[in-house]
């Protein structure tokens, strides 16, 4: 069976000084990250702070027989 690996993009803001912020809603496609990214920016944000769209792997993919059943 072949694994198919859906990827989910978060929104994340960046500090200053390294803090950093993953936003809790995800996006199916780039372009509604980057859409995001748009409407983040018209806001005024202070000096320093940066936003990127970061890709992860779905925690819906199909593994198929690759999880095992625990034993007991």
């Amino acid at each position: 069976m072949a694994s198919t690996v859906a990827l989910v993009w978060y929104l994340v803001i960046a500090g200053p000084q390294g803090g950093m912020v993953v936003l809790p809603s995800t996006f199916d496609k780039r372009e509604q990250c980057t859409a995001a990214i748009t409407e983040y920016q018209k806001q005024p944000t202070p000096a320093g702070w940066s936003v990127q769209c970061v890709p992860s792997a779905s925690p819906f993919t199909d593994e198929g027989d690759a999880e095992q059943p625990a034993a007991q």
